[in-house]
């Protein structure tokens, strides 16, 4: 998704308690930045704007989450919407972290020692051109990626509206030694997790007449 530049998000971000500036410093020690650092620790990849982070995070107060993503204004964008949500709901901020970085590069963020539970990949881009397939959030190669830092058992959660990428992100799944738990081309008509929180783009196909695929991986450590 493209977004204007906003000049007001730097320096929001910089001056955020819940904002870490410079993540590289902080692999292998990601719980320890929680103020439970024993809960649970689950990851979002490429947040946008933050509609799906604040409400899951302010849901579960007893996990902890990091959101992730590599623009400036959406991370500021995500800020306000975590602290207009939890505002709403009279909690404090103290589950939830937001970082920027390439997804890509995500190994040089987390470590084996950070032992994250579960993985949320929402809507990523499909690159549908044959020599960008690599780029793909939940190709063969990104999933060796997170396995370095995925507990034995951890999960990998995966919404998309792109027919080619969901069923090749099945065949990645398969390739990279991840076992397929559910899956569905539907969601609406067969839905797979206990509770689903609509992402703007979620929302936004729906009303397009696009069937929402998803799918939940499990990684056997």
């Amino acid at each position: 998704m493209r977004i204007r530049y906003k000049k007001w998000a730097r320096p929001e971000l910089e001056a955020s308690k819940f904002y870490i500036d410079d993540p590289e410093k902080i692999k292998g020690k990601w719980r320890q930045n929680f103020t439970h650092p024993e809960n649970p620790f689950h990851l979002e990849l490429g947040c946008g704007k933050g509609q799906f982070i604040s409400q899951l995070a302010s849901q579960n107060l007893n996990i902890n989450y990091l959101a992730i993503d590599l623009i400036d204004a959406m991370l500021g964008l995500a800020k306000r919407n975590i602290e207009q949500v939890y505002q709403e709901k009279n909690l404090s901020i103290d589950n939830v972290l937001l970082t920027r970085f390439d997804i890509e590069r995500i190994f040089l963020l987390l470590a084996e020692e950070d032992q994250v539970d579960r993985i949320y990949i929402n809507f990523c881009n499909p690159w549908p051109r044959g020599k960008h397939h690599k780029k793909r959030l939940t190709h063969t190669r990104q999933l060796e990626k997170y396995k370095t830092f995925l507990k034995p058992n951890g999960e990998i959660f995966v919404k998309t509206d792109d027919d080619e990428l969901y069923l090749a992100t099945l065949r990645y799944m398969q390739e990279a030694g991840f076992k397929v738990i559910a899956e569905t081309s539907d969601l609406v008509q067969k839905p797979i997790f206990e509770t689903n929180i609509e992402t703007e783009h979620e929302k936004m196909f729906k009303e397009q007449g696009i069937k929402i695929k998803a799918l939940i991986a499990r990684y056997k450590g």
